[in-house]
């Protein structure tokens, strides 16, 4: 390896470790933006064509944003209403959930020698610690309600701003290059807005899909509380590969608990695997028509990036920014080894 690239890869190292320090102490600032921008994507199609009608700008971006609350805002009394049902279910729950974990104290008492005293003390301990950070438990939850309510009225404000500043921003963007270039930048933004809102207009559908699918097959096991259960699950899909292990855990849990059956709990895999075959296999390449490929690899490391330095919020965001890269590379000939890398189907070696 010679002296210059040494020094590339150390610059390259020098300014990953820069962006990533400025990502994690702004991201305050840089949290609600993303969301914003992407969500600006998705509405600017809407608001041009709005526009292109003879509605004035502002109009049209209100009336865009009153419509997304209204989906969310539905979406949300939903889940919270089937949330509250749960709640009020839990003490019965409660209760079995008791005799459940009884019924395994004896079991691994029989089966491996041990003790239920030693389980009590195992118990306790745990119980202990809870308590001990139950404050700083509380703490966080206060701080993310607030930031929550913030954040519901900023991002709403960015995103009109945005859409409605589209213009003078995208002639800043295109000043950072060189004339002959303003042409293929102004190519690839409008290409990448186009597909990422094909691309959010068709996930839409298939989270509908999804969920729907998810929900009447809890509801044939007769899983309670089956309509949150499928939906939950639906949403967390957009998690790659993480998601629904996580939207499995509570209603295989709720079902264990209400029937004491382990067959129960296999059902519920059996469902939503049987779903994420379709999604898959047949829902998602006929909903979607451009899919933003990037491989397992990086779209993991995406995961833990954004969960490190955005946390919950960075694992959502990191993915479509991730695949905005990756599409962005796909359209710029400077740009093929970043696309062969976060790509699937490079050739084989």
């Amino acid at each position: 390896m010679d002296t210059s690239t040494k020094v590339n890869w150390l610059k390259l190292l020098q300014y990953t470790v820069l962006l990533g320090v400025i990502l994690y102490v702004g991201r305050s600032l840089f949290v609600p933006l993303s969301f914003s921008l992407l969500i600006s994507f998705v509405l600017y199609p809407i608001c041009r064509w709005l526009e292109s009608r003879g509605m004035p700008r502002w109009s049209a971006i209100a009336i865009c944003l009153a419509v997304l609350l209204l989906i969310f805002g539905g979406l949300a009394w939903l889940l919270v209403n089937q949330l509250m049902r749960l709640v009020e279910e839990w003490p019965n729950l409660q209760q079995k959930l008791a005799v459940a974990i009884r019924d395994v104290s004896l079991l691994l008492e029989h089966n491996f020698g041990i003790k239920v005293a030693r389980q009590t003390n195992w118990l306790e301990s745990m119980g202990n610690n809870v308590a001990a950070n139950l404050l700083n438990m509380l703490k966080d939850v206060l701080y993310t309600s607030v930031v929550s309510v913030v954040l519901l009225v900023l991002i709403p404000l960015y995103v009109a701003l945005i859409l409605y500043n589209r213009e003078q921003l995208a002639r800043a963007l295109y000043s950072l290059f060189s004339r002959s270039e303003h042409h293929k930048i102004r190519t690839i933004l409008h290409e990448t807005i186009t597909t990422y809102y094909n691309f959010i207009k068709g996930m839409a559908i298939v989270y509908a899909i999804v969920g729907t699918l998810n929900t009447i097959g809890l509801l044939i096991l007769g899983v309670p509380h089956a309509l949150f259960f499928g939906v939950v699950a639906s949403i967390l899909t957009f998690i790659p590969y993480v998601g629904i292990t996580i939207g499995a855990i509570l209603p295989m849990t709720v079902a264990w608990i209400t029937y004491d059956s382990l067959w129960y709990p296999a059902g519920v895999v059996m469902v939503f695997a049987v779903v994420q075959y379709l999604e898959a296999n047949l829902i998602f390449p006929w909903a979607v028509s451009y899919r933003l490929q990037v491989n397992m690899l990086f779209t993991l490391l995406a995961i833990v990036a954004g969960g490190i330095l955005w946390g919950a919020s960075g694992m959502i965001l990191f993915i479509p920014y991730l695949a905005i890269l990756k599409l962005i590379a796909d359209k710029h000939e400077n740009m093929r080894s970043v696309s062969l890398l976060l790509g699937v189907n490079a050739p084989k070696l």
